[in-house]
């Protein structure tokens, strides 16, 4: 299963199982699966590649108006957005599988997703992503923006305290143990939303790309409100013209609205770095002085290597 999906599934089982729904989720997304598999015209429509995936939930809208839980339209909905397309019907009957056995008293399949074995960094990374999403949907814009800005400020504490970043990215420490630290510094201090995905980011991430995990989940954030993060080093305090002059340039940069993101670093000696995605811009002092440093190298080395041969010459 798409690791984006066994991460929404995991969100959606706590949902249904905190509404005494796993039963009846499990049945509805069975029969799903059977009506699709059960028609040869759906099935083809379904199943092709070339249909984009949209159309594609719009045609299991069409079917399933009305007749499923909202959780299990949902889950539809993410399957057909992350699953290959050849893969879609089995995806429905594991989902379904998935949902029977734990409402049947098992354990969901990623119960022990904190090993950092199980999946690669990307792999791991994707299924928190995919359990965000299942809590992202339920949040209105302005708790998105919150949460947000409480993810993107736990990640930076982790960052600057060793200690923490050690525990928390230390993978032989039990993952309830990892947990319950998180637990203890967030508290009531944040939305319940964000100490649940942080959690899970414990539980279904790899230990040593906890940061990076909360920076994705902060760019996802803000994706869900139609904004972008770009996130910038500064060598000073930035103040508040410099952030709106900074701010209008990366939005017509971003073609969407930028939530900017500012730490200091003065080893920069000046200037900023921006990062947007995978836009990088480094516009610090730092970076020219590398650059010119690089150049005059270079210089040198030519030089060298043309008097070299100048006096070859003049030896011949």
């Amino acid at each position: 299963m798409n690791p984006a999906l066994q991460g929404y599934l995991v969100a959606m089982e706590e949902a249904l199982a905190a509404a005494g729904a796993l039963d009846e989720a499990a049945s509805e997304l069975a029969s799903v699966a059977d009506l699709v598999e059960g028609s040869n015209d759906l099935t083809l429509a379904l199943v092709d590649g070339s249909v984009p995936s949209t159309a594609r939930r719009a045609v299991l809208d069409d079917l399933l108006a009305e007749r499923v839980r909202p959780e299990v339209r949902n889950l539809v909905h993410q399957a057909v957005s992350v699953e290959p397309a050849s893969e879609l019907i089995a995806a429905f009957h594991h989902l379904a599988s998935r949902l029977a056995t734990v409402a049947g008293g098992g354990t969901s399949e990623v119960e022990d997703a904190g090993r950092d074995e199980l999946l690669g960094r990307l792999g791991s990374r994707n299924r928190v992503l995919g359990f965000a999403a299942a809590v992202f949907e339920t949040l209105t814009v302005g708790q998105l923006e919150e949460i947000e800005d409480q993810l993107f400020r736990f990640a930076r504490t982790i960052e600057s305290n060793r200690a923490l970043r050690h525990a928390l990215g230390d993978r032989d420490l039990p993952v309830t143990v990892r947990q319950e630290v998180v637990g203890a510094l967030l508290g009531d201090k944040v939305l319940p939303a964000t100490v649940r995905v942080v959690q899970y980011a414990i539980r279904g991430g790899r230990a040593r790309d906890i940061v990076a995990t909360l920076d994705a989940l902060v760019e996802d954030a803000a994706r869900t409100r139609g904004w972008r993060v770009a996130r910038v080093q500064s060598a000073a305090p930035v103040d508040e013209d410099q952030r709106r002059s900074l701010s209008e340039a990366l939005e017509h940069l971003a073609g969407h609205p930028v939530d900017l993101r500012v730490t200091l670093d003065p080893v920069l000696l000046g200037g900023v770095v921006v990062q947007i995605g995978d836009l990088l811009i480094d516009g610090s002092t730092r970076h020219r002085l590398d650059e010119l440093r690089e150049h005059l190298l270079a210089s040198e080395e030519a030089y060298r290597v043309s008097g070299s041969l100048e006096g070859r010459n003049t030896d011949g």
